[in-house]
């Protein structure tokens, strides 16, 4: 991670495929296009990987877990319950909808906390939205019983998590709908670009209409197209679409390359005391974008990272002191500062977030450092980049 490391002939191949025909809109144009649906190839190749119906690509990650939402009809009135450690985009994509976030604490999955997810939900509970942060997953089989007890939609956010596991099925097919980014500096990127994934048909033609102002896509003649819902604009163009075709197509190369990095540095850590890392569920298998450790408190991984900083270790986060990340940086949503005036509902909906407590959670993220796993460095290069920051945690803990 990220993908954009390792471009080559393949990237460069499927761009020019879109450049040579000039078509650069995903519909219509169909006598240009030399043959080339870059945006359908791509979803062909995830519903076949992900063993999935169907895929709808789009313009973002964000795009993707606002269409989810409306696709399973979430709007006002309603509320989603999403975890406090997560990016911005999950409250933002809730708050577009007109429906009201409630946030609660994470474990040390660095995921939902299962025990603060019964405790949310109310008469107005719509959703869950499990975020597998940094590529691993909470216990989805506990959220899966408590959204069937409560007549819930289970949301996967699996943006950071592409090629993790959760007993032998892929995380964003767990869910009612799942939802992949392609941004920039995920495993596989596009440049930007999302997808929402399902096996739900109604759901897929509502993603399908909506992402294209309400288009229904029936017959050859766009301007013909009739419109069975209000709609919005989150397409993908082909050049973006066409880069993410040579990317998913390499995604194995890149998962291999993770968790081999991954490895060596767990592997050197592993050997400090005072040093352990995230829970990852009995069954899962995290997607190795990331290594996520724990030190024994707030000081020291202050000072861990402080130092990796200093010392040339790059792409680690303490996310505790992150102004995108954790609920504790957030005072844009804790003072609700709007472009547009809020719905009265959604306002007296987010006042709880003015008092709530979220020790338990400060408890995790206080505590944690996650590295991201580059796929451009050389095993020597990891070796000693392990060697270093074992060095450096060492000093920091004695």
């Amino acid at each position: 991670m990220p993908g954009f490391e390792l471009f080559g002939v393949a990237e460069r191949n499927e761009v020019n495929d879109v450049l040579d025909s000039g078509v650069l809109m995903r519909y219509g144009f169909d006598g240009m296009r030399q043959g080339h649906w870059k945006a359908k190839e791509l979803e062909q190749a995830i519903q076949s990987r992900f063993e999935v119906n169907h895929a709808q690509l789009l313009s973002s990650g964000t795009a993707a877990v606002s269409l989810a939402l409306a696709s399973a009809g979430i709007g006002a009135g309603d509320e989603v319950i999403m975890p406090c450690f997560t990016f911005v985009a999950s409250f933002e994509a809730i708050l577009m909808l007109g429906a009201t976030p409630i946030l609660v604490d994470i474990d040390d999955t660095l995921t939902l906390d299962i025990e603060a997810v019964k405790a949310a939900v109310t008469p107005k509970t719509k959703a869950v939205m499990c975020v597998h942060m940094c590529g691993s997953m909470g216990d989805l089989d506990a959220l899966k019983k408590i959204c069937n007890e409560h007549n819930l939609f289970l949301i996967e956010d699996a943006c950071q998590a592409i090629g993790g596991t959760y007993k032998g099925k892929a995380l964003g097919t767990v869910g009612d709908l799942g939802c992949f980014s392609f941004d920039f500096v995920k495993t596989v990127t596009c440049g930007e670009g999302g997808v929402v994934i399902t096996n739900n048909k109604e759901f897929y033609t509502h993603s399908d209409q909506y992402s294209d102002h309400g288009h229904d896509h029936e017959g050859n003649d766009r301007g013909a197209e009739t419109h069975p819902i209000l709609g919005y604009n989150f397409r993908i163009s082909e050049l973006n679409a066409a880069v993410g075709v040579a990317q998913f197509g390499r995604l194995d190369e890149f998962l291999a390359i993770q968790k081999k990095h991954y490895t060596i540095i767990r592997n050197e850590l592993s050997n400090i005391a005072g040093v352990s890392f995230r829970t990852v569920p009995e069954g899962g298998e995290e997607s190795y974008a990331f290594l996520n450790f724990f030190l024994k408190d707030l000081e020291t991984a202050r000072n861990v990272n402080k130092a990796f900083k200093t010392n040339g270790i790059d792409v680690c986060f303490h996310y505790f002191d992150n102004n995108w990340h954790y609920i504790r940086k957030w005072e844009h949503l804790k003072t609700q500062k709007s472009l547009f005036p809020l719905s009265q509902e959604v306002k007296n909906g987010l006042a709880y977030l003015k008092d709530k407590n979220f020790d338990k959670s400060d408890h995790f993220i206080g505590r944690n450092l996650s590295c991201l796993i580059k796929l451009s460095w050389t095993e020597s290069e990891v070796k000693q980049r392990a060697q270093t920051m074992a060095k450096l945690i060492s000093e920091a803990i004695a």
